[in-house]
């Protein structure tokens, strides 16, 4: 399954609560200078999880995981390939 970089901006979206649209943001924009929480990160992983049917294991649970479009995308094309 190739990752798609719109749909992580969709999840942003829905469950990120930035202030400002996704879709405004550069792949490589650090999202917690746009308003991504702690607490908003979780949803945000739980809506991945469910969209590419990956689960986010243990040790890539870190704040830079979920720092940026890009980082999310390589995150998730490592997961997607390992079949985790």
């Amino acid at each position: 399954m190739e990752i798609n970089k719109s749909d992580i901006r969709g999840i942003l979206d829905k469950y990120g609560k930035l202030t400002v649209a996704a879709e405004e943001v550069s792949d490589d924009t650090d999202l917690f200078t746009v308003g991504l929480t702690s607490h908003a990160t979780v949803n945000v992983m739980l809506g991945l999880e469910d969209l590419y049917d990956v689960e986010f294991p243990e040790e890539i649970l870190k704040k830079s995981t979920f720092s940026s479009v890009n980082s999310l995308a390589s995150a998730l094309s490592t997961l997607v390939a390992a079949g985790v």
